[in-house]
């Protein structure tokens, strides 16, 4: 075999055995890689992204209420104006994620990266932080009340705007 064929041999057989990376028209499924998309304004409510990658990816005003995106890897996900009443983000890496505006009732944080997310605005009434990781995070003007804090005991006041009293 010459060393032309033998090299286009082996490009074909490595294109074959190795996954094919997904896009952003893929279904939503856990482990499902959406870098960059856009789902902006989408109806996702439930939707189940389980250790989905999801890195800078957005979801400006998306309705995510109950969805599951424990595990996830959303480094700088857009999460702006979205409605995510209920939604699990246990375990989740969401470095310098925008959650301004959210609507985040009611939503688990648990053992979650939020380091330098931004949460300014947000309604976070009722959420779980357990375990969370908030070095950095901006909670300027963000509703937290009854929200359970990283010690997993503490529960915010009602009436704690920007932070846990």
């Amino acid at each position: 075999m010459s060393p032309r064929l033998f090299a286009f041999a082996a490009l074909a057989f490595l294109s074959l055995s190795s996954p094919a990376l997904a896009d952003c028209a893929d279904p939503a499924e856990p482990k499902v890689t959406w870098r960059r998309c856009s789902f902006d304004g989408q109806a996702m409510a439930e939707v189940k992204l389980a250790g989905a990658t999801l890195r800078d990816t957005t979801f400006q005003r998306a309705t995510l209420n109950k969805a599951d995106l424990s595990e996830a890897d959303g480094y700088r996900t857009k999460f702006i104006s979205a409605t995510a009443r209920g939604a699990r983000f246990d375990g989740a890496r969401l470095l310098e994620a925008d959650f301004t505006r959210a609507d985040l009732a009611g939503a688990s944080f648990r053992d979650a990266d939020l380091r330098n997310a931004k949460m300014v605005g947000a309604s976070l009434a009722n959420a779980d932080f357990t375990g969370a990781k908030l070095g950095g995070t901006d909670f300027r003007h963000a509703d937290l009340s009854g929200a359970r804090w990283i010690d997993g005991a503490r529960v915010c006041a009602d009436s704690s705007i920007g932070q846990c009293n």
